[in-house]
């Protein structure tokens, strides 16, 4: 089992820096619609989606925010932190079988406040933007470490 670590607030400092990378699949995509309930075509149907100015599917934005949101909970600051606010403007489409990385590096420190802005941008696999923005965290004061819970395997079943 994966151990999930914090960087308390005090270790915490400007340039820290971490990444998160993640493929989307065919999976994720229905997935975050089922639990989501976005079913908007552009992200489901292929032929509807062709005849969009993205030319095929496309990832919920939603679900690239999501990653951000993974980053900032299992690695900076980690277990223990508190997501306070996301500024985050999309860029460029993100479609099945892209991988992109998430990039967070600590900009500011507030030592009154106890918090933390967090840039938030994310790459694909060619190195192009396709999210950017900054995340407010209120990092845990103490040391977390903590087993990752485990998540149960999950099946799509098809319709056809």
């Amino acid at each position: 089992m994966r151990k999930l670590e914090n960087v308390p607030f005090e270790q915490l400092k400007v340039g820290d820096a971490t990444t998160l990378t993640r493929t989307l699949t065919e999976q994720d995509l229905i997935l975050f619609a089922k639990v989501s309930g976005d079913t908007n075509p552009v992200h489901l149907d292929q032929e509807y989606a062709a005849t969009t100015q993205f030319e095929g599917r496309i990832a919920h934005g939603m679900w690239t925010s999501s990653l951000i949101s993974c980053a900032l909970a299992t690695q900076l600051p980690g277990p223990g932190g508190i997501y306070l606010s996301q500024e985050v403007k999309f860029m460029r489409p993100v479609k099945i079988g892209d991988t992109v990385t998430v990039k967070l590096e600590v900009t500011d420190i507030n030592l009154r406040r106890k918090r933390a802005t967090i840039s938030t941008n994310v790459v694909n696999q060619d190195g192009k933007t396709v999210v950017k923005g900054s995340a407010e965290v209120m990092p845990s004061v103490e040391k977390v470490i903590v087993d990752e819970y485990p998540l149960p395997d999950v099946e799509l079943i098809s319709k056809n």
